[in-house]
């Protein structure tokens, strides 16, 4: 018996199957609490006791891993979710355990409710919950446990701060019931170079006492629970310069989103940086960052790549990525509101403030600056976009396509700008009509998928016509057997995590620029789709 899942990380594998426990068991309403003060003064404590055990994982590790723990200690401690729960002890007479789960179930139907990123959190604030009652009932946490030899982890899904502290040696792969291809799993699976199938139904249920894993045919099977992992996806050695066999040159640049990142690159040998996610400055701030401020982050993240070319994306948020200190209303359907480009047309001075801050950064830095603009749907905007770059002293400016409309009018953006760059991830997400967080759909949000291909291919013929670069920075860039139909297709640079480059360089180097070519029919013809 085979089931089908979608394949996020490469590799087959074979091993005896540990199954993760289930999400810790709802806590009882009763019996009332003798002392409502000292029972609710029982959940600082904790909550601060976990969010400093993920602190503490969290400096072991680094790039992806260690920013995920990061945000996950962050909302342990977050003193929002403590008020609550402490409110509901005093109000309605709830054990500490009862009143934390309430309280963070209040917080997740929230997020769920507004939809993409923050719909994606509510897992995160799951996991915090279920650790913060175990802390409260001196329980064991939930999540993975200890492993004394090489398995293949089954689960409904993973916690990010589960997925982020796992050990390559011990876990052969990862095999989950939900979850999409740019979940938080997917993307830490793919990082700790971890054979994963995501959106597996049925996993749960497969007889015997292992799996057979196949992460890039996204396969699962029943076996005897015997180790076979030579087939796991090599760490492939890799000189630095992304090439085709032939010569044909494609630049391999790094995806990064703080200063870990920015060295975690530099050592993998990325040419550049594809993507400087700016974020971080913004998404827990309480006031927006100061120029200085925001000048000495981004420089920080940029000096490990002086002399080396680099694209900022500028901030992308709005709507399902709110910002605190700038409220945006609600909204029916954030995936569809105001984000990205669409924050800054009634908040210019917002943009040029951080346009200011990444050309000083940039000088300090001695970098080759490009950036680039989020979420934009026209050329018009590209133009606005453009000019206010210019004006600020951006030598190179760029927008991103993730949006079809802007894909189908690609030649027309590029008459306004210096180079575009494809982020998949949404325009998989807005092609499909396929939440790219939700596992029902998971199969539609794969890269491979012939629309998704056939746009990518419109833009980069749009950027040949014109002269102009054409790269691609969402997760589609990071795999290995995508990467030569990207070629192909005319793309000129791949972006993605460091921990890609060295296979996708290596896959680049088997194949000439017409090898590259005649993977496109074949992509296209895939029987799965």
């Amino acid at each position: 018996m085979q089931l089908s899942g979608v394949g996020v990380s490469p590799g087959r594998v074979a091993g005896p199957r540990v199954v993760v426990a289930a999400d810790l068991q709802e806590p009882a309403s009763t019996p009332a609490p003798d002392d409502l003060s000292a029972e609710a003064g029982k959940i600082g404590p904790a909550a601060e006791s976990v969010a400093a055990a993920l602190s503490d994982r969290a400096r072991s590790v680094s790039g992806d891993a260690r920013s995920v723990l990061e945000t996950t200690a962050a909302m342990a401690s977050d003193p929002a979710l403590v008020a609550s729960a402490s409110d509901l002890v005093r109000t309605r007479s709830l054990p500490a355990p009862r009143a934390v789960w309430e309280a963070a179930g209040e917080f997740m139907t929230a997020l769920r409710a507004a939809g993409g990123y923050l719909a994606e959190r509510a897992a995160d604030v799951a996991d915090v919950r279920d650790r913060i009652v175990a802390a409260l009932l001196g329980a064991a946490p939930p999540g993975v446990p200890d492993l004394t030899s090489p398995s293949v982890l089954a689960a409904r899904d993973l916690a990010p701060a589960d997925t982020a502290g796992l050990d390559p040696d011990l876990v052969l792969a990862l095999v989950t019931e939900e979850g999409g291809p740019t979940s938080h799993t997917a993307i830490l699976a793919r990082a700790l170079g971890i054979p994963a199938v995501v959106a597996c139904a049925g996993v749960l249920d497969l007889p015997g006492p292992g799996l057979v894993v196949d992460g890039s045919a996204g396969t699962v099977s029943p076996s005897g629970g015997e180790v076979s992992a030579p087939a796991r996806a090599a760490r492939a050695s890799w000189d630095g310069v992304g090439r085709l066999a032939d010569g044909h040159r494609v630049k391999l640049l790094a995806n990064v989103g703080s200063p870990a990142d920015a060295r975690a690159a530099v050592a993998a040998g990325a040419e550049g940086i594809g993507l400087f996610r700016t974020e971080f400055c913004y998404l827990s701030a309480n006031a927006e960052p100061g120029e200085a401020e925001q000048r000495a982050a981004y420089a920080e993240v940029l000096a490990p790549f002086a002399g080396k070319p680099v694209v900022v994306r500028t901030l992308d948020a709005g709507s399902d990525k709110p910002l605190a200190f700038l409220p945006m209303g609600a909204e029916p359907n954030p995936a569809l509101g105001v984000r990205g480009l669409r924050v800054a047309f009634d908040r210019p001075e917002l943009l040029d403030r951080q346009l200011s801050a990444i050309v000083a950064a940039a000088s300090d830095a001695g970098v080759e600056l490009s950036v680039m603009a989020p979420m934009v749907a026209t050329a018009s905007e590209a133009a606005w976009f453009a000019a206010r770059a210019r004006a600020a002293g951006i030598p190179r400016v760029g927008v991103m396509i993730e949006i079809p409309a802007a894909a189908l009018c690609a030649e027309s953006i590029l008459a306004e700008v210096d180079f575009v760059s494809l982020g998949t991830n949404d325009l998989a997400q807005y092609v499909f009509a396929a939440d790219r967080q939700l596992g029902a759909v998971a199969s539609l949000n794969d890269p491979h998928q012939p629309a998704l291909l056939r746009l990518v291919g419109m833009v980069a013929a749009a950027g040949a016509e014109a002269g102009k670069p054409v790269g691609v920075c969402g997760e589609a860039a990071a795999d290995p057997a995508l990467a030569p139909v990207l070629t192909g297709l005319g793309v000129t640079s791949l972006s993605m995590n460091a921990v890609a480059l060295a296979g996708v360089g290596a896959a680049l180097r088997q194949v000439d620029l017409a090898g590259c070519r005649s993977q496109i029919a074949t992509a296209a013809r895939l029987s799965r789709f």
